[in-house]
């Protein structure tokens, strides 16, 4: 029987776990360098949504035609530092393969599969702890310029029906009335029902780990060097045993894993989000950009837009240019819109090739449980993934197909 884990990561995959795992009645150490809520962690810096229809991949059918004007053309939310291309093309090429039609849906089977029951998730984690007073729930919303782009989007719509989510169609009336500050440029939007947001992903990630603190959890802030199966090294040169290691941490897990034997076709993917403090005016509920490609969220003190893609790696400093476009277009969407002040940040979304995290033990380390590569729904699905490693821990059946996400499927 497990009684002791250590769990690398306190991010908001690592928090679920430790959370989990002490409910399963094992002693867990949650290790990170950063602490848990702290602007460095990529848990702090997304956009805050719980979609629950988020289940199309990144790779689509079309898209090797259409990267070279989206990295071309400056007012697109795609972005590559150059110098990066050649440790990028081993990622890249799996990535484009799997953009074919009948590979695109069945991966978007996969991703129904963790991401449908993401607002249960996440209240059953934060279960009567300060946690709960930051998820909210309410609608999440597609703007498209024309009714036209709308249909256009047909592929992504029949992914989402096919997984259950059926689209609200709005006007540009009912969405002026639903939206008042919003400008001309968009005329019509699809409403997706029964999702949620994170009001402070940092305040929410410190919270959870402040419940973990109190039911007897351990945090020890530190480095990972080196990873063995039942054994942690960290930088300062203390050496930590336990009978499961469960690695997530996230964009970082890579370089562990593939000490431990595993080919986890990792990429840092970079993220930004300039949030608007003291924002003048906050939409309903979350809404993405379809053009723009960005999200924006309303959130406790402000309005949060998170979104372009940018790979360069986990060492190059933060680009100019994407916050850039980001302030350009929530002025195309809100030409009105002031603020107190704004907050800039950039970090680091740990995506595979197929746009599904690694999730399970390791080949040649099977007290070693992987749990990364949330891509772009981390927040989303973090909650289930903890819970998973949890019942694999525990021994408990798993009633869910686990093969897609296998964490050796790169090996």
């Amino acid at each position: 029987m497990t009684t002791t884990a250590i769990v690398i990561g306190a991010g908001i995959t690592g928090l679920s776990a430790a959370l989990w795992l002490q409910r399963a009645g094992v002693a867990v150490t949650l290790i990170d360098r950063i602490d848990p809520g702290a602007s460095e962690q990529a848990s702090y810096g997304n956009a805050g949504l719980l979609s629950r229809s988020a289940v199309i991949p990144s790779s689509y059918p079309g898209l090797l035609f259409k990267a070279p004007f989206l990295l071309f053309n400056r007012d697109q939310p795609l972005y590559l530092k150059w110098r990066h291309l050649p440790r990028f093309l081993p990622w890249l090429v799996p990535f484009l393969r799997n953009g074919h039609r009948a590979k695109v849906s069945e991966i978007s089977t996969a991703l129904a599969a963790l991401t449908h029951d993401s607002v249960e998730q996440h209240r059953a984690l934060a279960a009567d702890g300060a946690a709960a007073s930051y998820i909210k729930s309410g609608d999440y919303a597609y703007y498209y310029r024309t009714k036209a782009d709308y249909r256009a989007d047909a592929q992504g719509l029949a992914l989402r029906a096919k997984a259950g989510f059926e689209a609200v169609e709005l006007d540009r009336k009912a969405l002026k009335r639903r939206d008042p500050a919003l400008s001309d440029a968009y005329q019509f939007a699809a409403l997706f029902r029964d999702h949620g947001w994170i009001t402070s992903p940092g305040k929410y990630s410190a919270a959870l780990a402040k419940t973990f603190r109190e039911i007897g959890g351990v945090f020890v802030k530190s480095t990972v060097q080196d990873v063995a199966d039942g054994r942690v090294s960290l930088l300062n040169g203390e050496t930590l045993f336990a009978d499961k290691i469960v690695l997530a941490g996230g964009a970082w897990s890579g370089e562990l894993a593939r000490k431990l034997g595993q080919i986890p076709k990792l990429e840092a993917e970079r993220g930004y989000h300039i949030h608007l403090k003291g924002a003048s005016y906050l939409p309903p509920s979350p809404l993405m950009v379809s053009d723009a490609k960005f999200v924006a969220t309303p959130m406790e003190d402000g309005l949060r837009c998170a979104g372009i893609v940018e790979f360069g790696g986990l060492n190059a400093p933060p680009s100019d240019a994407p916050i850039a476009l980001l302030r350009k277009r929530i002025r195309q969407v809100y030409p009105d819109l002031t603020w107190q002040s704004e907050q800039v940040w950039m970090g680091f979304r740990p995506s595979t090739p197929d746009s599904l995290p690694h999730l399970g033990p390791l080949r040649d380390a099977p007290n070693v449980i992987c749990a990364f590569g949330g891509q772009h729904i981390g927040m989303t699905i973090g909650p289930k993934l903890g819970r998973l490693v949890a019942d694999m821990v525990a021994g408990r059946r798993i009633n869910l197909d686990l093969a897609p996400y296998e964490a050796n499927r790169f090996s």
